[in-house]
């Protein structure tokens, strides 16, 4: 068998196998043991911190019931629960969480990603993803203000007539002005996503109104 075509086809097809899972599962595992995972309080910043203070402004009622005062732990909590709705919900069918470092993504989506960045309880286990029906959103945050996001996550139609994305009204009770504890949850987890990058925009105006 194995001086036939097929059994050294077999045999090179195991080697490659064993090859593919030393190089992408035992060496970074060996590589990375020793790093220490940071809990989701200990990623909250000063430029997701504006954008949770921002939703409490724009929606005092719904953000009062959903997480009290936006403090830190409860921006920590609000990142927790807004990760576990996203991988709930599925977007990570249709959206990649890294960007790669091949056909010039860093242009469209922001800086290549790195290692460190996932070195955290918020990004494990990874989103890499393999599909972009919708675009990467590992720099989304910041990009947009959360009405947009609560509009778009209400129906997203209604902000981008081509777009694929089915609606979330479960995230609200009602109207998009009127996000519930998962809706408040999910735009603060979008609005965390590349918040540990100098690049991160709005973060300026956000402080500025904050500080008035």
């Amino acid at each position: 068998m194995f001086e036939s075509k097929s059994g050294i086809f077999f045999i090179a097809g195991i080697g490659f196998f064993l090859l593919a899972f030393l190089g992408n599962g035992v060496v970074p595992m060996i590589m990375y043991k020793d790093r220490v995972e940071q809990t989701a309080e200990q990623v909250v910043n000063k430029r997701v911190m504006a954008q949770f203070r921002d939703l409490a402004e724009r929606y005092p009622e719904s953000f009062k019931e959903a997480f009290g005062e936006p403090t830190e732990e409860a921006c920590a909590e609000a990142l927790r629960l807004g990760r576990q709705v996203y991988v709930g919900e599925g977007c990570w069918h249709c959206h990649s969480q890294f960007v790669r470092p091949v056909s010039n993504e860093s242009r469209r989506w922001g800086p290549v990603a790195k290692t460190t960045e996932y070195d955290n309880e918020l990004q494990r286990p990874v989103l890499f993803g393999t599909r972009r029906v919708g675009p990467d959103l590992s720099r989304e945050g910041g990009r947009r203000g959360n009405d947009w996001h609560a509009v778009h996550f209400h129906r997203p139609k209604d902000v981008q007539v081509d777009s694929p994305m089915p609606a979330y009204p479960w995230f609200f009770e009602g109207s998009p002005d009127r996000p519930n504890r998962r809706g408040i949850a999910i735009i603060t987890y979008v609005q965390w996503l590349g918040s540990w990058l100098p690049s991160y925009p709005y973060y300026e105006e956000l402080a500025e109104v904050q500080d008035d």
